[in-house]
Protein backbone atom coordinates (compact mmCIF):
# COMPACT_ATOMS: atom_id res chain seq x y z
CA UNK A 1 0.00 0.00 0.00
CA UNK A 2 1.41 3.34 -1.10
CA UNK A 3 2.26 5.84 1.95
CA UNK A 4 0.30 9.21 2.63
CA UNK A 5 2.89 10.99 0.61
CA UNK A 6 3.08 8.64 -2.28
CA UNK A 7 -0.90 8.96 -2.41
CA UNK A 8 -0.50 12.86 -2.10
CA UNK A 9 1.99 13.09 -5.11
CA UNK A 10 0.27 10.76 -7.66
CA UNK A 11 -2.39 13.14 -7.53
CA UNK A 12 -3.43 15.49 -10.03
CA UNK A 13 -3.31 19.31 -8.58
CA UNK A 14 -6.82 19.45 -8.70
CA UNK A 15 -7.69 15.99 -7.24
CA UNK A 16 -4.80 16.94 -4.91
CA UNK A 17 -6.77 20.38 -3.90
CA UNK A 18 -10.25 18.76 -3.62
CA UNK A 19 -8.36 16.34 -1.42
CA UNK A 20 -7.04 18.39 0.80
CA UNK A 21 -10.03 20.55 0.94
CA UNK A 22 -11.48 17.30 2.13
CA UNK A 23 -9.19 16.56 4.65
CA UNK A 24 -10.05 20.02 5.98
CA UNK A 25 -13.32 18.82 6.25
CA UNK A 26 -12.35 16.06 8.03
CA UNK A 27 -9.89 17.76 10.08
CA UNK A 28 -12.63 20.38 10.91
CA UNK A 29 -14.87 17.75 12.38
CA UNK A 30 -12.32 15.64 14.38
CA UNK A 31 -11.53 19.52 15.68
CA UNK A 32 -15.45 20.20 16.28
CA UNK A 33 -15.54 16.56 17.99
CA UNK A 34 -12.30 17.84 20.35
CA UNK A 35 -14.46 20.81 21.93
CA UNK A 36 -15.52 18.60 24.57
CA UNK A 37 -16.99 21.35 26.54
CA UNK A 38 -21.07 21.30 25.85
CA UNK A 39 -22.61 24.76 26.92
CA UNK A 40 -24.12 25.56 29.93
CA UNK A 41 -26.71 28.00 31.74
CA UNK A 42 -26.21 29.98 34.90
CA UNK A 43 -29.23 30.82 36.92
CA UNK A 44 -28.84 33.71 39.50
CA UNK A 45 -27.76 35.27 41.69
CA UNK A 46 -29.95 33.22 43.85
CA UNK A 47 -31.35 35.46 46.70
CA UNK A 48 -29.68 34.66 50.31
CA UNK A 49 -30.13 34.99 53.81
CA UNK A 50 -27.29 36.82 55.12
CA UNK A 51 -24.09 35.16 56.35
CA UNK A 52 -24.22 34.52 59.91
CA UNK A 53 -28.06 34.63 60.21
CA UNK A 54 -28.49 30.95 60.97
CA UNK A 55 -30.59 30.71 57.85
CA UNK A 56 -30.44 27.99 56.13
CA UNK A 57 -31.09 30.14 52.91
CA UNK A 58 -27.84 31.67 53.21
CA UNK A 59 -25.16 30.37 51.16
CA UNK A 60 -23.78 27.06 52.45
CA UNK A 61 -19.77 27.63 53.20
CA UNK A 62 -20.33 31.54 52.76
CA UNK A 63 -17.27 33.17 53.47
CA UNK A 64 -16.02 34.16 57.51
CA UNK A 65 -13.84 37.01 55.73
CA UNK A 66 -15.75 40.22 56.05
CA UNK A 67 -16.16 40.62 52.66
CA UNK A 68 -18.44 44.11 52.48
CA UNK A 69 -15.82 45.82 54.55
CA UNK A 70 -13.37 45.15 51.62
CA UNK A 71 -15.73 46.28 48.86
CA UNK A 72 -16.46 42.61 47.83
CA UNK A 73 -19.51 40.81 46.77
CA UNK A 74 -20.75 37.33 47.38
CA UNK A 75 -23.09 36.14 45.03
CA UNK A 76 -24.71 32.46 44.56
CA UNK A 77 -25.43 30.73 41.25
CA UNK A 78 -27.09 27.61 40.07
CA UNK A 79 -25.29 25.93 36.82
CA UNK A 80 -27.17 23.14 34.40
CA UNK A 81 -26.39 21.60 31.48
CA UNK A 82 -24.84 18.24 29.77
CA UNK A 83 -21.65 16.63 30.75
CA UNK A 84 -19.31 13.86 28.94
CA UNK A 85 -17.82 11.37 30.72
CA UNK A 86 -14.03 10.30 29.40
CA UNK A 87 -12.43 7.62 29.14
CA UNK A 88 -8.32 7.34 30.01
CA UNK A 89 -6.14 5.74 27.31
CA UNK A 90 -5.26 2.43 29.45
CA UNK A 91 -1.81 2.84 27.49
CA UNK A 92 -0.56 6.41 28.48
CA UNK A 93 -2.68 7.87 30.94
CA UNK A 94 -0.58 10.94 30.52
CA UNK A 95 -2.79 10.75 26.91
CA UNK A 96 -5.65 12.46 25.75
CA UNK A 97 -8.40 11.05 26.78
CA UNK A 98 -11.70 10.26 24.79
CA UNK A 99 -14.95 11.17 25.18
CA UNK A 100 -16.78 7.95 26.16
CA UNK A 101 -20.64 8.93 26.72
CA UNK A 102 -22.63 12.37 26.61
CA UNK A 103 -25.25 14.02 27.51
CA UNK A 104 -25.47 13.35 31.29
CA UNK A 105 -27.78 16.67 32.62
CA UNK A 106 -26.23 18.26 35.77
CA UNK A 107 -27.46 21.51 38.00
CA UNK A 108 -24.75 22.29 40.69
CA UNK A 109 -23.84 25.78 42.08
CA UNK A 110 -21.22 27.77 42.16
CA UNK A 111 -20.30 30.97 44.49
CA UNK A 112 -18.43 34.34 43.12
CA UNK A 113 -16.53 36.63 45.42
CA UNK A 114 -15.68 39.67 43.49
CA UNK A 115 -14.06 43.31 43.79
CA UNK A 116 -15.80 46.44 43.08
CA UNK A 117 -14.37 46.93 39.29
CA UNK A 118 -11.39 49.99 40.57
CA UNK A 119 -10.05 47.07 42.18
CA UNK A 120 -9.77 44.26 40.26
CA UNK A 121 -6.76 43.18 38.99
CA UNK A 122 -7.95 41.06 36.03
CA UNK A 123 -7.26 37.42 37.71
CA UNK A 124 -10.40 34.93 38.62
CA UNK A 125 -9.00 31.86 40.80
CA UNK A 126 -11.85 28.93 40.45
CA UNK A 127 -11.37 26.71 42.89
CA UNK A 128 -13.05 22.70 42.84
CA UNK A 129 -14.58 21.98 46.18
CA UNK A 130 -13.07 19.56 48.22
CA UNK A 131 -15.42 16.92 49.88
CA UNK A 132 -13.21 14.68 52.18
CA UNK A 133 -15.10 13.84 54.82
CA UNK A 134 -18.52 14.72 53.03
CA UNK A 135 -18.75 18.55 53.44
CA UNK A 136 -18.25 21.08 50.67
CA UNK A 137 -14.60 23.20 51.53
CA UNK A 138 -13.42 25.89 50.14
CA UNK A 139 -9.52 24.96 51.46
CA UNK A 140 -7.77 27.05 49.39
CA UNK A 141 -9.88 30.57 50.11
CA UNK A 142 -9.43 29.47 53.69
CA UNK A 143 -5.27 29.39 53.37
CA UNK A 144 -5.09 32.28 50.66
CA UNK A 145 -8.04 34.75 50.91
CA UNK A 146 -7.14 37.12 52.90
CA UNK A 147 -4.88 37.79 50.42
CA UNK A 148 -6.70 37.77 47.53
CA UNK A 149 -9.19 39.99 48.66
CA UNK A 150 -6.78 42.42 49.74
CA UNK A 151 -4.99 42.43 46.11
CA UNK A 152 -8.28 42.39 43.91
CA UNK A 153 -8.75 38.94 42.50
CA UNK A 154 -11.99 37.51 41.77
CA UNK A 155 -12.77 34.35 43.06
CA UNK A 156 -15.19 31.24 42.19
CA UNK A 157 -15.74 27.72 43.84
CA UNK A 158 -17.71 25.30 41.99
CA UNK A 159 -19.13 22.14 44.07
CA UNK A 160 -18.30 19.87 40.94
CA UNK A 161 -18.49 16.69 42.77
CA UNK A 162 -22.02 14.34 44.41
CA UNK A 163 -20.85 14.46 47.85
CA UNK A 164 -20.75 17.65 48.36
CA UNK A 165 -23.83 18.68 46.58
CA UNK A 166 -25.92 16.00 48.84
CA UNK A 167 -24.12 17.55 51.70
CA UNK A 168 -25.55 21.02 51.02
CA UNK A 169 -29.08 19.48 50.36
CA UNK A 170 -29.16 17.91 53.54
CA UNK A 171 -27.77 21.15 55.63
CA UNK A 172 -30.62 23.29 53.34
CA UNK A 173 -33.66 20.77 51.48
CA UNK A 174 -35.44 24.00 50.40
CA UNK A 175 -32.55 26.08 49.01
CA UNK A 176 -30.44 23.19 47.05
CA UNK A 177 -33.33 21.11 46.15
CA UNK A 178 -32.91 19.74 42.56
CA UNK A 179 -28.84 20.19 42.49
CA UNK A 180 -27.60 16.76 40.84
CA UNK A 181 -24.43 15.38 39.30
CA UNK A 182 -25.39 12.27 38.27
CA UNK A 183 -27.86 12.17 35.34
CA UNK A 184 -30.51 10.57 37.64
CA UNK A 185 -27.88 8.08 39.29
CA UNK A 186 -26.40 7.01 35.58
CA UNK A 187 -23.62 8.78 36.01
CA UNK A 188 -21.08 7.42 38.81
CA UNK A 189 -17.72 8.27 39.87
CA UNK A 190 -18.19 11.76 40.02
CA UNK A 191 -17.71 11.60 35.93
CA UNK A 192 -19.58 14.77 34.98
CA UNK A 193 -17.04 16.75 37.48
CA UNK A 194 -14.60 18.06 34.82
CA UNK A 195 -17.24 18.96 32.24
CA UNK A 196 -18.85 20.72 35.08
CA UNK A 197 -15.65 22.17 36.22
CA UNK A 198 -14.71 23.59 33.23
CA UNK A 199 -18.33 25.18 32.14
CA UNK A 200 -17.96 26.85 35.45
CA UNK A 201 -14.96 28.53 33.60
CA UNK A 202 -16.39 29.31 30.27
CA UNK A 203 -19.03 31.18 32.16
CA UNK A 204 -16.55 33.85 32.81
CA UNK A 205 -16.24 36.55 30.21
CA UNK A 206 -12.41 37.02 29.22
CA UNK A 207 -10.82 40.72 28.29
CA UNK A 208 -12.27 41.89 25.03
CA UNK A 209 -15.10 39.21 24.86
CA UNK A 210 -19.15 39.87 25.16
CA UNK A 211 -21.07 36.90 26.80
CA UNK A 212 -23.57 35.51 24.36
CA UNK A 213 -27.27 37.55 24.51
CA UNK A 214 -29.36 36.62 27.41
CA UNK A 215 -26.23 35.18 29.13
CA UNK A 216 -25.98 35.50 33.04
CA UNK A 217 -22.31 37.76 33.76
CA UNK A 218 -21.67 36.14 37.00
CA UNK A 219 -18.55 38.77 37.24
CA UNK A 220 -21.23 41.44 37.28
CA UNK A 221 -19.21 43.48 34.02
CA UNK A 222 -15.96 42.34 35.19
CA UNK A 223 -13.19 41.07 32.34
CA UNK A 224 -10.86 38.23 33.30
CA UNK A 225 -7.37 38.65 32.13
CA UNK A 226 -6.23 35.18 33.37
CA UNK A 227 -8.20 32.79 34.83
CA UNK A 228 -6.25 30.23 37.40
CA UNK A 229 -7.34 27.10 38.56
CA UNK A 230 -6.88 25.64 41.59
CA UNK A 231 -7.77 22.81 44.23
CA UNK A 232 -6.62 20.57 47.63
CA UNK A 233 -6.18 17.30 48.60
CA UNK A 234 -9.03 15.19 47.08
CA UNK A 235 -9.42 18.72 44.92
CA UNK A 236 -5.67 18.32 43.96
CA UNK A 237 -5.90 14.64 42.97
CA UNK A 238 -9.29 15.88 40.62
CA UNK A 239 -7.24 18.62 38.73
CA UNK A 240 -4.49 16.29 38.16
CA UNK A 241 -6.59 13.80 36.42
CA UNK A 242 -8.47 16.90 34.83
CA UNK A 243 -4.68 17.85 33.44
CA UNK A 244 -3.39 14.96 32.38
CA UNK A 245 -6.42 13.86 29.94
CA UNK A 246 -9.24 16.27 29.86
CA UNK A 247 -8.32 19.83 29.75
CA UNK A 248 -5.97 19.38 26.72
CA UNK A 249 -9.56 18.73 25.07
CA UNK A 250 -10.92 22.04 25.48
CA UNK A 251 -8.57 24.44 27.45
CA UNK A 252 -10.43 27.13 29.27
CA UNK A 253 -7.28 28.16 32.15
CA UNK A 254 -4.36 29.89 31.91
CA UNK A 255 -2.93 28.04 35.11
CA UNK A 256 -2.87 25.81 37.94
CA UNK A 257 -2.42 25.57 41.58
CA UNK A 258 -2.54 22.35 42.67
CA UNK A 259 -2.20 22.09 46.16
CA UNK A 260 -1.70 18.93 48.45
CA UNK A 261 -2.25 16.15 46.08
CA UNK A 262 -2.13 14.38 42.80
CA UNK A 263 0.78 12.85 40.82
CA UNK A 264 2.86 13.08 38.49
CA UNK A 265 0.99 16.42 36.01
CA UNK A 266 1.82 15.90 32.32
CA UNK A 267 3.86 19.42 31.44
CA UNK A 268 3.37 19.16 27.72
CA UNK A 269 0.45 21.58 27.36
CA UNK A 270 0.71 25.70 27.51
CA UNK A 271 -0.66 26.10 30.60
CA UNK A 272 1.33 26.90 33.42
CA UNK A 273 1.29 24.26 37.09
CA UNK A 274 2.37 25.12 40.45
CA UNK A 275 2.21 22.73 42.82
CA UNK A 276 2.38 23.11 46.55
CA UNK A 277 3.10 20.63 48.68
CA UNK A 278 3.07 20.15 53.01
CA UNK A 279 5.22 17.68 54.38
CA UNK A 280 2.65 15.68 54.94
CA UNK A 281 2.16 15.36 51.54
CA UNK A 282 5.23 14.46 50.43
CA UNK A 283 5.47 11.06 52.38
CA UNK A 284 3.55 9.64 49.22
CA UNK A 285 5.29 11.02 46.47
CA UNK A 286 8.55 12.08 47.76
CA UNK A 287 10.17 8.88 46.55
CA UNK A 288 9.00 9.72 42.93
CA UNK A 289 9.51 13.41 42.11
CA UNK A 290 8.68 15.39 39.08
CA UNK A 291 11.49 17.61 37.65
CA UNK A 292 10.42 21.06 37.45
CA UNK A 293 10.55 22.41 33.97
CA UNK A 294 9.02 25.75 31.90
CA UNK A 295 6.02 24.73 32.23
CA UNK A 296 6.21 22.99 36.00
CA UNK A 297 7.31 23.63 39.59
CA UNK A 298 7.06 22.30 42.81
CA UNK A 299 7.38 23.89 46.03
CA UNK A 300 8.05 21.64 49.33
CA UNK A 301 6.88 23.77 52.53
CA UNK A 302 9.32 21.67 55.45
CA UNK A 303 7.26 21.35 58.41
CA UNK A 304 4.23 22.10 57.65
CA UNK A 305 1.19 19.87 57.27
CA UNK A 306 -1.92 19.04 54.99
CA UNK A 307 -4.63 20.44 57.81
CA UNK A 308 -3.09 23.18 59.79
CA UNK A 309 -3.80 25.28 62.22
CA UNK A 310 -5.28 28.11 59.55
CA UNK A 311 -7.12 25.77 57.93
CA UNK A 312 -8.87 24.67 61.75
CA UNK A 313 -9.74 27.98 62.43
CA UNK A 314 -10.94 28.81 59.20
CA UNK A 315 -13.12 25.87 58.61
CA UNK A 316 -14.31 26.76 62.55
CA UNK A 317 -15.27 30.02 61.86
CA UNK A 318 -17.24 28.68 58.21
CA UNK A 319 -18.77 26.24 61.41
CA UNK A 320 -20.04 28.60 63.63
CA UNK A 321 -21.15 30.97 60.90
CA UNK A 322 -23.36 28.57 59.11
CA UNK A 323 -25.35 28.10 62.66
CA UNK A 324 -25.16 31.94 63.69
CA UNK A 325 -22.85 31.39 66.18
CA UNK A 326 -19.55 34.07 66.59
CA UNK A 327 -16.59 33.68 64.67
CA UNK A 328 -14.44 35.13 67.59
CA UNK A 329 -11.86 33.00 69.66
CA UNK A 330 -12.22 29.91 67.74
CA UNK A 331 -9.81 27.43 68.58
CA UNK A 332 -8.67 24.22 66.49
CA UNK A 333 -10.62 21.24 67.41
CA UNK A 334 -9.88 18.40 69.62
CA UNK A 335 -7.80 16.27 67.38
CA UNK A 336 -7.91 13.15 69.05
CA UNK A 337 -4.06 12.32 67.96
CA UNK A 338 -1.43 10.41 69.68
CA UNK A 339 1.01 13.88 69.45
CA UNK A 340 -0.51 17.45 69.80
CA UNK A 341 -1.80 18.05 66.38
CA UNK A 342 -1.74 20.77 63.80
CA UNK A 343 1.58 22.35 62.71
CA UNK A 344 1.92 26.17 63.08
CA UNK A 345 4.19 26.04 59.95
CA UNK A 346 2.13 28.93 57.99
CA UNK A 347 2.05 27.12 54.68
CA UNK A 348 -0.37 29.74 53.63
CA UNK A 349 2.59 32.24 53.02
CA UNK A 350 4.29 30.09 50.90
CA UNK A 351 0.85 30.24 48.66
CA UNK A 352 0.42 33.97 48.75
CA UNK A 353 3.80 34.43 47.44
CA UNK A 354 3.10 31.44 44.44
CA UNK A 355 -0.36 33.09 43.79
CA UNK A 356 1.80 35.94 42.62
CA UNK A 357 4.27 34.22 40.50
CA UNK A 358 1.88 32.21 38.93
CA UNK A 359 0.22 35.90 37.89
CA UNK A 360 3.74 37.03 36.71
CA UNK A 361 4.42 33.67 35.13
CA UNK A 362 1.41 34.12 32.62
CA UNK A 363 1.59 37.98 32.07
CA UNK A 364 4.94 38.11 31.72
CA UNK A 365 6.81 34.67 30.94
CA UNK A 366 8.97 34.98 33.83
CA UNK A 367 9.26 31.45 35.66
CA UNK A 368 8.92 31.16 39.86
CA UNK A 369 11.87 30.03 41.32
CA UNK A 370 13.45 26.61 42.03
CA UNK A 371 12.59 25.35 45.50
CA UNK A 372 14.76 22.58 47.17
CA UNK A 373 12.77 19.46 47.33
CA UNK A 374 11.98 18.01 51.45
CA UNK A 375 15.76 16.03 52.09
CA UNK A 376 15.44 12.38 52.74
CA UNK A 377 17.12 9.80 54.39
CA UNK A 378 15.77 6.86 52.70
CA UNK A 379 13.31 6.20 49.52
CA UNK A 380 13.04 2.71 49.85
CA UNK A 381 11.17 0.69 50.39
CA UNK A 382 9.22 3.81 52.42
CA UNK A 383 10.13 7.06 52.84
CA UNK A 384 11.83 8.68 55.77
CA UNK A 385 12.48 12.26 55.94
CA UNK A 386 15.84 13.69 56.70
CA UNK A 387 15.93 15.48 60.26
CA UNK A 388 17.77 17.46 62.48
CA UNK A 389 18.36 16.50 66.31
CA UNK A 390 15.11 17.92 67.27
CA UNK A 391 13.17 16.30 64.96
CA UNK A 392 12.23 18.77 62.24
CA UNK A 393 12.86 17.70 58.76
CA UNK A 394 15.52 19.16 56.51
CA UNK A 395 15.38 20.82 53.18
CA UNK A 396 12.21 22.16 51.30
CA UNK A 397 11.03 25.39 51.71
CA UNK A 398 12.38 26.96 54.95
CA UNK A 399 9.98 29.38 57.08
CA UNK A 400 10.85 31.31 60.06
CA UNK A 401 8.64 29.29 62.15
CA UNK A 402 10.82 26.22 61.11
CA UNK A 403 14.46 27.40 60.29
CA UNK A 404 14.89 28.88 63.54
CA UNK A 405 12.35 26.76 65.61
CA UNK A 406 10.86 27.18 68.67
CA UNK A 407 9.06 23.61 68.51
CA UNK A 408 9.22 20.47 66.73
CA UNK A 409 6.98 21.21 63.44
CA UNK A 410 6.14 18.06 61.14
CA UNK A 411 3.34 16.80 58.48
CA UNK A 412 2.97 13.82 60.70
CA UNK A 413 1.10 12.04 63.14
CA UNK A 414 -0.87 9.06 64.18
CA UNK A 415 -4.28 8.42 66.68
CA UNK A 416 -7.37 6.49 66.29
CA UNK A 417 -8.79 9.81 64.40
CA UNK A 418 -8.65 8.45 60.95
CA UNK A 419 -7.72 12.05 59.76
CA UNK A 420 -5.05 12.21 62.23
CA UNK A 421 -2.46 11.64 59.29
CA UNK A 422 -3.42 15.11 58.04
CA UNK A 423 -2.66 17.32 61.39
CA UNK A 424 0.84 16.66 61.58
CA UNK A 425 1.92 17.77 65.05
CA UNK A 426 3.42 20.74 67.07
CA UNK A 427 5.62 19.60 70.52
CA UNK A 428 7.24 22.94 71.77
CA UNK A 429 10.48 22.50 73.14
CA UNK A 430 10.80 23.26 76.79
CA UNK A 431 13.06 26.00 78.26
CA UNK A 432 16.24 24.08 78.40
CA UNK A 433 16.25 23.77 74.77
CA UNK A 434 15.03 27.35 73.91
CA UNK A 435 17.65 28.66 76.11
CA UNK A 436 20.46 26.23 74.40
CA UNK A 437 19.40 27.27 71.04
CA UNK A 438 19.25 30.90 71.65
CA UNK A 439 20.93 32.89 74.97
CA UNK A 440 19.07 35.62 74.57
CA UNK A 441 15.84 36.74 73.00
CA UNK A 442 18.02 39.24 70.70
CA UNK A 443 19.98 36.48 69.20
CA UNK A 444 16.33 34.69 68.31
CA UNK A 445 15.53 38.04 66.54
CA UNK A 446 18.41 38.43 64.61
CA UNK A 447 18.22 35.02 63.27
CA UNK A 448 14.36 35.46 62.69
CA UNK A 449 15.26 38.36 60.57
CA UNK A 450 17.45 36.93 58.78
CA UNK A 451 15.84 34.15 57.43
CA UNK A 452 12.69 35.88 56.27
CA UNK A 453 15.27 38.57 54.69
CA UNK A 454 16.20 35.49 52.48
CA UNK A 455 12.35 34.07 51.71
CA UNK A 456 11.75 37.33 50.47
CA UNK A 457 14.36 37.56 48.16
CA UNK A 458 14.51 34.15 47.24
CA UNK A 459 10.80 34.72 46.09
CA UNK A 460 8.68 32.07 48.56
CA UNK A 461 7.59 35.08 50.94
CA UNK A 462 5.77 38.03 50.42
CA UNK A 463 6.92 41.63 52.32
CA UNK A 464 3.62 41.56 54.10
CA UNK A 465 4.05 37.72 55.50
CA UNK A 466 7.71 38.64 56.59
CA UNK A 467 6.62 41.73 58.51
CA UNK A 468 3.66 39.56 59.96
CA UNK A 469 6.51 37.08 61.54
CA UNK A 470 8.81 39.79 62.62
CA UNK A 471 6.12 41.26 64.74
CA UNK A 472 5.25 37.64 66.24
CA UNK A 473 8.82 36.75 67.30
CA UNK A 474 9.17 39.97 68.96
CA UNK A 475 6.01 39.51 70.92
CA UNK A 476 7.01 36.12 71.68
CA UNK A 477 6.65 35.73 75.50
CA UNK A 478 8.97 32.45 75.28
CA UNK A 479 12.26 34.67 75.81
CA UNK A 480 11.79 36.52 79.27
CA UNK A 481 15.27 36.67 80.22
Amino acid sequence: MLSFKAQCEGLAPRALVMFAAGFLVVAATLSQQAEAVPPATIIGPIPADAAGSGSRNAIHSASAIELAAHGYSEEEFFIEGVANTYKADSANPMADASIESEGHRYRTRLVVRRPQPADFNGVVVVEWMNVTGGVDKDIDWWQSGEHLVANGYAYVFVSAQQMGIDNIISWSPERYAGLNATHDGMVSGDASSYDIFSAVAKSIAREGQALPAGAVDILAGLRARQIIATGHSQSASRLANYLNGIHTLDPVFDGFIVHGGGGIIRDDQPVKIFKLMAETDMLRRAATPQPNTDNFRQWEVAGSSHVDVPFEIEYGKVRNQQEGLSIEGVTPRDSGCDLPAYSTVPFRDVMNAAFEHMVRWLDDGVAPPIADPIQLARAFPTVEFARDDSGNVLGGIRLAEHAVPTAKNTGLNTGANRFCFLYGSHEPFDTATLNALYPTKADYLERVNAVVEKNVADGFILPAAAERTRLEAEASTLFER
